[in-house]
């Protein structure tokens, strides 16, 4: 039997397919792909080069294209701003298509033996929401459920009640953030600002990493991941999201908004995760437990983070 790696996920998006993409790509970027060490196969495959200090990112498709010239952009803009933040390698064209897939090379970052704290998260998103984009980048709005259809569409193994009942949610989530009224200025929105997307190198510095839904869009997009997490799921100790909110200089779960936007991030992880259920049990069991709860406002999220 073929590991979970090796079934992919949807569409067949495979481990020995983001090889052969990887290799390739290497080839053309003159870069010796031997010996690459699969870090991650999810919403991208990335493969760290054992020859050079490079890690290779790859999308699923074509349809993420966009998605990676902005990467490519909004790395070089914050670097010439003097911002942490992963670094693309500055020297190769790119984003490079092969096989229907666009690739991105980026600076390795060697870690520090420590993580990245909810005070530094905060801090960070702070320096970023101050910044003001140049008028030379481009950036689309915040993606709310822009992979929502396709993900529903695609996925294999679940029932088609849960199907349906997805599909009434994402039209019900829409109408909701249709009538939001946010009370901050647009700017400069990581899109997923969860704490996993820090590095800390090692020289201690804190890095913001995962370019892939950077937007020009309203902060509150970036604060709902925390709040969500603290207020639904209990991941952070108290202490933690004070940190967190302490650092940034605001709670988000004092808008009115919130409610709605800790929709959206519940349906956004749980709908995430359905892509992978083929690949364990325990993944499995982790998706039916997030659509159980989802369909009842009121039940506790006791969710496991993955």
């Amino acid at each position: 039997m073929p590991s979970g790696a090796e079934r992919g996920t949807a569409e067949g998006f495979t481990s020995a397919r983001a090889t052969r993409v990887m290799t390739e790509a290497c080839r053309r970027a003159d870069l010796d792909g031997d010996g690459a060490n699969l870090i991650r196969l999810g919403e991208n495959a990335l493969f760290r080069l054992a020859a050079h200090p490079v890690v290779v990112r790859i999308a699923r498709s074509t349809e993420y294209l966009d998605s990676a010239r902005g990467e490519v952009q909004v790395s070089r803009w914050l670097t010439r701003e003097g911002f942490p933040v992963t670094r693309v390698v500055d020297d190769l064209e790119q984003p490079v298509i092969v096989d229907g897939h666009p690739v991105t090379f980026w600076h390795l970052i060697e870690e520090s033996d420590r993580k990245a704290t909810y005070g530094e998260l905060g801090a960070v998103l702070r320096d970023l929401h101050s910044l003001s984009l140049p008028d030379s980048l481009r950036l689309a709005p915040y993606p709310v459920l822009d992979r929502t259809d396709r993900r529903i569409n695609a996925a294999v193994d679940i029932p088609e009640d849960d199907r349906s009942f997805l599909r009434k949610r994402a039209r019900e989530l829409r109408g909701r953030v249709a009538d939001l009224l946010f009370d901050s200025k647009k700017g400069p929105v990581h899109g997923d600002a969860h704490v996993q997307n820090l590095m800390v190198d090692r020289n201690g510095q804190v890095i913001l990493i995962d370019l892939e839904r950077f937007s020009h869009d309203f902060p509150e997009w970036d604060l709902m991941v925390t709040a969500t997490e603290h207020h639904s799921l209990g991941w952070q100790t108290r202490e933690e999201y004070d940190a967190f909110v302490g650092a940034y200089g605001r709670d988000l779960r004092a808008w009115p908004g919130f409610p709605t936007l800790r929709a959206v991030q519940e349906f956004n992880m749980t709908t995430w995760l359905m892509q992978n259920i083929s690949e364990s049990p325990e993944t499995a069991a982790e998706y039916a437990r997030r659509i159980s709860s989802l369909r009842n406002d009121d039940a506790p999220r006791d969710w496991n983070p993955g």
